[in-house]
């Protein structure tokens, strides 16, 4: 093992058990950072320059990767540099190197009657797991979480009323961060019928997940993006959809309702309401569009 790789390693520890990143993040991180000591042929960390990160940048952009990608890898390799060189008391070369800036995106939101007719689908009778994806579907909807939240859902985070109908979920997000989110009625009916229907009979590997596959196995998350995007397809939904698209519907749909940033923000478990905020773009494009075909004096 290269001095490099050793002390990558030592930064992803750090960032496992002192700073709690999610498996996800800490995977990302560990690639990004891999990448960029073996395409330069770093050999330590300290000693990172401007121009082998200048360098790194022009190969990810070579590569075709886009640019939130190559920006994100290029926060990867400061951070893991800021801390090897802190750690040896090292000068950071690289410390004023700024990654590229990208275009904001606007999330991407269905409308309700695609959202309606997704959730249709996912029920038809010619489907065979259809108790089981309305579930999924319903709760990604319903509660706009993370399909890595979704994925990692234990029995024990279902939260029941007193007389045992489900109420809301105990949701572990970025961090390691916990919050619990309710579960409106559609959701509810479609989780109670999972659990007193399907998942008695799949019951055998893991005892602890809430979604288990054919096999009794914890559901995958490309099991669960399957299921979103085949879904999708059969709704003849034109657009590309995503577990990822239920979220950002969700916060839309909350916002257009009058929800307030604020709560949005705790539902989705966003530790900033700026990142919340960019929901409310989305909003004041559809008052702009609404407002410039309605008003006679718009144009």
């Amino acid at each position: 093992m290269t001095l490099a790789n050793s002390q990558l390693r030592e930064y992803l520890n750090h960032l496992i058990v002192e700073r709690g990143l999610s498996k996800n993040t800490i995977a990302a991180y560990r690639r990004d950072v891999e990448r960029f000591i073996s395409e330069g042929d770093v050999p330590d960390l300290t000693q990172v320059s401007g121009g082998d990160l200048e360098a790194f940048i022009a190969r990810s952009r070579a590569r075709g990767l886009a640019e939130s990608s190559v920006a994100r890898s290029v926060v990867a390799v400061r951070n893991a540099v800021e801390f090897t060189c802190k750690e040896s008391k090292t000068l950071n070369q690289i410390k004023d190197v700024k990654p590229p800036k990208i275009k904001m995106r606007l999330p991407k939101a269905l409308s309700i009657s695609e959202i309606d007719s997704l959730l249709i689908t996912a029920k038809s009778p010619g489907n065979p797991d259809a108790i089981r994806e309305s579930a999924i579907l319903e709760l990604l909807y319903g509660t706009g979480a993370r399909i890595s939240e979704v994925v990692s859902l234990n029995v024990g985070d279902v939260i029941k009323f007193d007389g045992g109908e489900v109420s809301s979920l105990r949701l572990t997000g970025k961090g390691g961060k916990t919050r619990v989110v309710p579960v409106g009625r559609y959701a509810r009916e479609a989780l109670d019928q999972y659990l007193v229907r399907v998942r008695p009979g799949l019951v055998s590997k893991d005892r602890e997940a809430l979604f288990l596959n054919d096999r009794g196995g914890r559901l995958s998350r490309q099991s669960m993006w399957t299921i979103v995007s085949q879904t999708a397809k059969r709704a003849n939904i034109s657009v590309d959809v995503s577990p990822h698209s239920l979220r950002h519907s969700y916060a839309t749909h909350l916002l257009d309702g009058g929800a307030d940033v604020r709560v949005v923000q705790e539902l989705l478990g966003h530790s900033s309401v700026t990142t919340t905020q960019i929901y409310t773009l989305v909003t004041i494009d559809k008052l702009r569009e609404s407002y410039s075909s309605a008003h006679p004096r718009a144009r």
